[in-house]
């Protein structure tokens, strides 16, 4: 079979589904079962298919992943977040857009210690947004910041998708995870300027309302009690990574180890919240390690059939400049994220994509902060983008699809600012993980 036909049938074939909306894991099943009786040798290749799939999940490269998950699932779970929010709210004083602005410092805090962009951005809309629009706040500027900080959660570490992404393409997971940090920080203090100015220039967004001011050592008390701790689990997870003291996987392990001791310092930990958290770690981990299994088989027989090297050899025989040929990759990561979820497209794009980096020798960090940004991108474009989803769930009746559809526009646009500046200023990406070494 030519390769030309082995591309169409098994990326083809695997979009086709996607898109009738099977599974992502049972769309790669499918594809993963036609492709290995066909590429592999029949009853053989099946055979080779089970020995892949076990082999995919062994790695231990991959155990980072539950352990970032449970750290944000204690967080939730306690209810900790709350207390988290409280401290952020008191410290910060009437600017326009205040509530707005809480809802970006609290969400920048919880992704320096949760794994997961949906449970921030749920968590931070069933908690702020009905305060927001009790207060009169207009839903689009009562859900964007909320849904926008969320997507950042994907690029600030601990982060599940940026350790799946390092382990599926081959990028140094760890500075994967440190060249996010910049980026990530970046977006945050643009999207409070933007709250602040927007709302200067147009109040009745976010009217002004009274909040209790507390003096002396009450002022300060859920700052220090709660958040400098919780930014301290960051800090030593980061600075096990950077210093070499710790594998990723070993760090995980210290900062969930960390939040569990806090939450049991604060006797907020009880058996009941235990086991939830233990319940959604297991299921969300259990999803991401199912996927594993179909994107490592696919990239597999995707090889094997001979459809990567002729794909690679197409992009790279048209005397492209480098530059060109990322721009491409990145047109089509955000074309994908109107479409599909962002494990779909790492499972799509990344047998192809990488070994194009490494023929034409770009650097690795730098190609794959570009690619979170793309995929934090794919969580807020319209109509599919999981985030504007989350956020419909989370939302009262009042907020409608085309208030959250709104929201996002200029925190997109933001994004889209930032991924040009990673592109031209490569620095910005690797810069932090070549200090830190």
């Amino acid at each position: 079979m030519a390769w030309q036909t082995a591309a169409w049938l098994l990326l083809g074939g695997s979009t086709v589904l996607l898109f009738l909306g099977l599974p992502v894991a049972f769309s790669f099943l499918v594809i993963n079962l036609v492709g290995a009786w066909l590429f592999l040798g029949g009853e053989s290749g099946m055979i080779q298919l089970a020995r892949n799939s076990v082999a995919s999940v062994q790695s231990f490269a991959l155990t980072p992943i539950p352990l970032f998950v449970l750290m944000g699932e204690i967080l939730f779970h306690t209810g900790i977040a709350v207390k988290v929010i409280d401290g952020i709210e008191r410290l910060i004083r009437q600017v326009p857009g205040r509530l707005a602005v809480v809802a970006v410092v609290a969400g920048t805090v919880f992704s320096a210690i949760s794994g997961s962009t949906i449970a921030t951005t749920a968590m931070l809309g069933s908690l702020m947004l009905p305060m927001m629009l009790a207060r009169g706040y207009h839903p689009t500027m009562a859900t964007g910041p909320i849904m926008a900080i969320g997507a950042v959660d994907m690029l600030i570490p601990p982060s599940a998708l940026t350790v799946l992404l390092g382990s599926l393409s081959g990028i140094s997971i760890s500075k994967l995870l440190i060249g996010g940090i910049v980026p990530g920080l970046l977006l945050s203090v643009a999207f409070i300027a933007y709250i602040v100015i927007r709302v200067g220039m147009n109040p009745s967004l976010a009217p002004k309302a009274q909040f209790t001011v507390h003096r002396g050592w009450e002022h300060w008390r859920p700052f220090v009690q709660y958040v400098i701790p919780l930014v301290s689990i960051f800090a030593v997870v980061v600075a096990s990574l950077t210093a070499g003291w710790a594998t990723p996987t070993e760090s995980a392990a210290i900062g969930a180890l960390a939040t569990i001791l806090l939450a049991l310092a604060y006797r907020a930990l009880t058996v009941t919240n235990l086991l939830q958290a233990l319940r959604g770690t297991v299921g969300i981990s259990g999803m991401i390690l199912f996927i594993i299994v179909g994107a490592t088989t696919f990239a597999q027989i995707l090889s094997f059939s001979g459809a990567s090297n002729g794909l690679v050899q197409i992009i790279t025989g048209h005397g492209l400049s480098t530059a060109a040929v990322v721009v491409a990759m990145m047109l089509v990561l955000i074309f994908l994220g109107l479409f599909v979820d962002q494990v779909s497209m790492m499972m799509i794009t990344l047998p192809i994509f990488m070994p194009v980096v490494q023929r034409l020798g770009i650097d690795p960090v730098w190609f794959g902060v570009m690619y979170l940004i793309c995929m934090q991108l794919g969580l807020l474009l319209p109509p599919h983008g999981m985030l504007l989803m989350t956020m419909k769930g989370v939302a009262p009746p009042p907020v409608t699809m085309a208030h959250i559809f709104q929201a996002v526009i200029p925190y997109v646009a933001m994004s889209l600012l930032v991924l040009v500046l990673v592109f031209l200023w490569p620095a910005v990406a690797v810069w932090l993980p070549t200090l830190l070494g």
